[in-house]
Parts: structure tokens; sequence; C-alpha cells
């Protein structure tokens, strides 16, 4: 197969385009492979089910497989590399099925939002390279809108890249050892893990190793790329700095056992499932007590159980969480074992020491590593909005004064890591100049917002512009002595979690003198982790352009009346909804 000379690609681009086509027509044209229906290799490739349509998939019969899944059964996500590069070559969007089979690869056609698509990365375990960040810069810069986002599953996301230029961001994205792959449609998500993983002096293991081995097991892993539905896989390595580990369908979290629990003492992993927290969940325990070696298998067991029997047809049961839900957790541990050769352990959970505790935005400012006389420093990211200057400049920093290691926070930050005693004040300098701070008041620290509308076309609000606004405001207006999470998402697919928020607020239309404008319903008291708890809805039809004004008043009222040292959860949770209705809504600003 020739590649045409008008791609604008590099000779080097051009020979390993050619290869991968040559590779898949000798593929095609194999005589002497094959496999049977019921999975079998076979050296008759006449006997092959390749190229054929199955009658089920996965025991779902065709007629019967919801939208997304008849999509995927006549043409995988993984299979459409070659129609990407056609469409780079016509500068050409993708259409019909070709729009979710193009999330196989990390490209999202945004429109209306956006008549573009976005690259969404996958960041193992929310850790890069100095070099890896200049090489998103320059995606962002040469062939993006200028701008990148950190994202809630400490990753980036590119916006405005048009379809011509889709394969040139692939490519540049290989030689930066990233991918994209997998990174949206129903696949497994970017795996997560603590930010702090291998510096922080609390941590009961160093869990980055562990999410780049699940990491390197999906993409390497054709099985892994069928699932019914998306899936969140996190690592949280019992540390002081959290990774919300159970919003996720299952999260790891590291623990110790002592003597006298028949078990041998040391280290062990907890097992959380069915966190979703758009559905009003979080992950809960489920019994396990695993060895740090065995987590990547069992993982990868139940997603093969999850793939064998999810919902696929009806994409709103389709979650891991409703398998569970009509099985019981028995019954899915059971089948997970089956695909094991080895037996999974299990502990109450109460035998196992307590957790440290964990430090609310403990992932900003200066703080020591386990390392002596060495320190990260969290970057404070506003709505996780960067520039390819402050990209770079960020690589700059690290590479300069630290070993180049930069980490992600699921809360939109930036950290940089080994930063010496002796260089504090000067890399603190060069973060200011960047336009970025290292310190944040109470509320920019836990300021969380989805894309909104101006680049989703599910979101009805412009949720980071109304974030912004509050932070202007509340950064100048109110002196809070304790952190406060505010999260804002766009719809209710809660990409911003807004049901884990301090303040919640869920975007929707909302009449204003006869007139439809961008608002907002608004649920209180959610935490995570020794927080944990899903906030209760408390008023409704709140515009966009008024927020600030509810939400410092909001906050009046809670220092004026709080009790001595309380913080703004501990204070809502003690009062009932009506009451905190009462409170915070008897004025004339809604």
């Amino acid at each position: 197969m020739n590649i045409p000379n008008q791609t604008g690609f590099s000779r080097e681009q051009k020979n390993y385009l050619e290869g991968f086509f040559s590779g898949v027509a000798q593929r095609a044209g194999s005589s002497f492979l094959g496999e049977t229906a019921d999975g079998r290799i076979t050296n008759n490739a006449g006997e092959s089910v390749t190229g054929n349509k199955l009658e089920e998939v996965y025991g779902v019969p065709i007629e019967d497989l919801c939208k997304e899944e008849k999509i995927k059964h006549e043409e995988h996500g993984l299979d459409v590399f070659d129609k990407i590069w056609e469409h780079a070559e016509q500068d050409k969007f993708p259409e019909g099925g070709d729009v979710f089979r193009w999330k196989f690869h990390g490209l999202f056609y945004v429109k209306p939002a956006q008549d573009s698509l976005m690259l969404r990365c996958r960041i193992a375990g929310c850790a890069l390279l100095a070099h890896q960040m200049e090489g998103l810069a320059e995606i962002a810069e040469k062939w993006g809108g200028q701008y990148a986002h950190v994202t809630t599953r400490g990753n980036f996301q590119i916006r405005e890249i048009m379809p011509k230029d889709s394969m040139k961001v692939l490519l540049h994205l290989a030689d930066l050892g990233l991918t994209s792959k997998g990174s949206g449609a129903d696949n497994l998500r970017n795996v997560t893990a603590s930010p702090t993983a291998g510096f922080d002096p609390n941590e009961v293991y160093d869990v980055l190793p562990l999410a780049r081995n699940m990491h390197t097991y999906i993409l390497n892993t054709r099985e892994m790329y069928d699932l019914p539905r998306k899936f969140n896989i996190s690592f949280d390595g019992g540390g002081s700095i959290s990774v919300c580990a159970d919003t996720n369908d299952i999260g790891f979290l590291a623990v110790r056992v002592g003597e006298g629990h028949g078990v041998d003492p040391g280290v062990y992993f907890r097992v959380q499932l069915c966190g979703i927290t758009g559905h009003r969940q979080f992950a809960s325990d489920c019994g396990l007590l695993l060895r740090p070696d065995e987590c990547v298998p069992v993982a990868a067991a139940m997603v093969r159980v999850f793939v064998e029997h999810g919902c696929r047809t009806n994409r709103k049961k389709a979650r891991l969480k409703y398998l569970i839900d009509d099985w019981g957790v028995e019954k899915f541990l059971e089948e997970t074992q089956k695909k094991l050769a080895f037996t999974m352990g299990c502990l109450p959970f109460d035998e196992c020491e307590p957790r440290f505790e964990i430090v609310r935005h403990g992932y900003l400012g200066v703080h020591p590593q386990k390392q002596k006389g060495l320190n990260y420093i969290g970057v404070v990211v506003p709505v996780g909005f960067l520039t390819p200057e402050q990209m770079r400049g960020l690589a700059k920093i690290s590479r300069r004064y630290g070993t180049g290691d930069i980490r992600l926070t699921v809360w939109q930050n930036v950290i940089l890591p080994h930063i010496s005693d002796a260089d504090l004040e000067t890399v603190k300098g060069e973060i200011k100049a960047l336009q970025l701070e290292y310190t944040a008041n109470f509320v920019t620290g836990g300021l969380v917002a989805c894309t909104g509308n101006r680049g989703c076309r599910f979101s009805s609000a412009d949720t980071k512009g109304h974030a912004m606004k509050i932070s202007e405001r509340l950064s100048g207006e109110i002196s809070l002595d304790q952190p406060i999470n505010i999260h804002l998402t766009g719809c209710p697919n809660s990409c911003a979690q807004h049901y884990i928020g301090d303040i919640g607020l869920v975007a929707t239309p909302v009449k204003r003198d006869g007139e439809s404008v961008e608002g907002y319903n608004m649920v209180i008291g959610g935490g995570v982790d020794n927080e944990q708890g899903i906030a209760r809805e408390l008023h409704n039809g709140i515009p966009g352009d008024e927020l600030p004004d509810v939400i410092e008043y909001m906050l009046e009222r809670y220092m004026a009346g709080r009790e001595r040292g309380e913080s703004f959860l501990e204070f809502v949770r003690r009062h009932d909804i009506e009451a905190l209705k009462t409170l915070f809504f008897n004025h004339a600003t809604v």
C-alpha cells in the first residue's frame, strides 16, 4: 500500500504508516490461521469467524443490542486507524458510528460546542516526564487551541484539533511515549494513582508501579476493549493525599495488617467496588485482602467478568454497579475467582490498621517528602487550564530543579516533586513568573469544573467560566480558615463529580424574566474517603451569574453560625435540609 505524498508527514511517518497498513493487509490475506466460533485456534482459515458477523455478542442476540453495541459489532473501534488516516488526508470529520469509534483512539468530535476534535490522553498513574509535558504543549500550540486542560482523572485534554492534523497528533503522542488509545467510549479510562506516590512520607505503599502495570496490560490486551461501558480503576497508597479511589469501579487501597489476624503481617490491599458518584454511590469494601502482586491480576479478572456478563442492551444499566446489584458481591467474587490461578484472600476491614489521615488540599503548597532534604510543590491550576507557555515553564522547572518528574491530580492541579530545600525560594519565584500560584486560598484550591459548554455538547452552562467568577469574588471578599471544595459539572454525567463537593453544582437551564439562562441546581455536604458522603439536594434554579453572590452569602452565614473550629462540611451535615434552606436562601438573591 502506498501512502499519497500530500500528507504533510515526514518520511519516517510515511514509512511507519506503510508498514502498519502492509501488516494489516498481510494479516487479512493469511491462509494458515483461523479461529473457530468457540475461540479455538485452527490452521484452516476457512473455519475462521474473522470477518463474519456472529449472531450474538457475549450471549446477547444482535437485534437486542443497544445502539453503541451495534456500532462496535459492525466495526470495532480499534480497527478504524486506517479510516482516521483517510479522514486526515481529506480533512474530514467522522460521521455516524465513526464518531463513537474515533473515541477508541482518544479523538472526540465535539460539535456543536466546537466544530473540531478533542484529544484525551492517557497518563498512567497521573505521572509524566518533563519532555512529555513539553510535547503536549507543542500539540496544543501547533495543532490545538493554544491551551490544555488537566482533567479529573489526572490526565490531559487538548481541544480545537482539525481532522487534517489528527494523525500528526497521534504520531507525535506516540513519539513522546504516550497514547490516547482507549481513553474514551466503552473502555478502561486513565488508571489513576496517588499523585504523591513514591515520595509521600505517610504512604503505606508506592502504587505508581501498579498503576503503570495495569495501564500496560490494558494497552496490550484486546479483550480490555470489549467492555459494555466505561470503567475506572484507581490505586491509593494509603498516604495523606486523596486520589478519590472510592469513586471508581475498582479502587485498591494499601493497608497494613499487624500480628494475630491469621495472615502474615505486612502490607496488603483492600478492594472497593462499584463507585459511580453520578449515580450517588461510592465504592464499598468487598472483603478481599490482596498482596500487592495480586492486584493487577485480580483487576484483570474482574474486568473480564464484566466483559462477559455486563449489560449490553441498556446503556443506563451497563456499569459494573448494575451487574453486582443483580448478582450480589458474593457471586461476582466467585466468578472472578474462576479466572484466577491463585486464591484471593479475605479479612474483615476492621482488622486492618486505620489509614493515615487525609489532608484536604494537601496536594497544594510546599510539603516535605520522605526523601530527606526534598520537597514537593503543589501548583494551583485554576479549573485545570494551562497555556503551552505555562506547560513548558513547569517542565523546565521540574527538569532544572527536580528530576523531570511531574504529577497531575484528580483535583485538576499539578505537583512538582523532588525540589531541594536550597531551591525552594527560587522555584516559588519561577512558578509565580508563570502567572501560577503554589499557595491558594481555601476556595480556589478545591474548585473543580468540567469542560462546560465551551467544549462539550452535553453541558448546559459555561462551568469553567462560572467557576472562575466564583474564584474571583471569593478570593477578595471572604477569608476562610479551612478548605472547601466546590464542584461545577455541566450535565448529569457528573464529570466534575458534583455529589462529592462541599457545594456541588450541576448545570440546568433556568428561567429568568421569561427567558432561559444558564443556571445550576445545588447539592451540599458531599465528601470522599474519610469524609465520604453523597451531597444532598439543597436548591434548584440558580442563575449562573448569581452564583458568586449566592455562595459568598452562604459562606458568610456559615462563618457567623458555626461552632468553634467547625468545617463547612461539619456545619452543613449538622443541619437538616430545611434548616439550611432557611439559613442560606432567606434573602432576595435567588
